[in-house]
């Protein structure tokens, strides 16, 4: 060995700054207009890595584009206690259907969701991702029911089901935008149905 010294092996632990490179580049690359396709080779070319980085700590785009989307998620929509169903259910709403309704993240989502379609590690990480989401509404709604809120026959499931499916449903179809005041008629409709 020469007098240099080497660097050690690292084996599959990721390089911090490698990590956030090629998930800021996959959410930015998919935000861009025009019809390029957002592939493995282009988010390893932009994030300045190889693709075998990509592959040997992601097993497709798909999962990529979904753990980029679950910190987003984490960070961006805090957990309200207003002292009121409603009032827990509305300021939740508001800030998933401002996080989700941005043009980026929105675009992000409907190409995470196809990918999930067609690759099981993909979809495996929406389902983690979702249930993640749904674990935290779910926990307002109890919470109601332990204020006394939200009557014991209600089905929390069913109501954390409405309440996802308007946004999936604006998100992947486009025809009405997710802005405040859907956020806080949806809570009002929540609240008066778990009452």
């Amino acid at each position: 060995m020469t007098g240099e010294a080497r660097r050690p092996h690292t084996g599959r632990r990721r390089n911090e700054a490698a990590r956030r490179a090629i998930l800021d580049v996959a959410v930015d690359l998919l935000g861009r207009p025009g019809d390029t396709p957002v592939t493995i080779d282009t988010i390893a070319a932009a994030a300045g890595v190889g693709k075998q980085t990509i592959y040997r700590w992601w097993p497709s785009k798909g999962a990529v584009l979904l753990e980029a989307m679950a910190e987003h998620a984490g960070t961006a929509i805090p957990v309200p206690d207003t002292g009121t169903l409603r009032g827990d259910l509305e300021a939740f709403l508001t800030a998933t259907f401002r996080a989700a309704g941005e043009r980026l993240t929105a675009t992000v989502l409907r190409h995470s969701m196809a990918e999930a379609q067609r690759d099981p590690h993909a979809r495996e990480q929406m389902r983690a991702l979702i249930e993640t989401r749904r674990r935290v509404l779910r926990g307002i709604l109890e919470r109601g029911r332990e204020r006394g809120e939200v009557s014991a026959g209600s089905d929390l499931d069913l109501m954390v089901d409405q309440a996802y499916g308007v946004l999936w449903y604006r998100i992947l179809t486009g025809h009405a935008p997710l802005d405040d005041a859907q956020a806080a008629e949806l809570a009002r409709a929540l609240s008066a149905q778990a009452g």
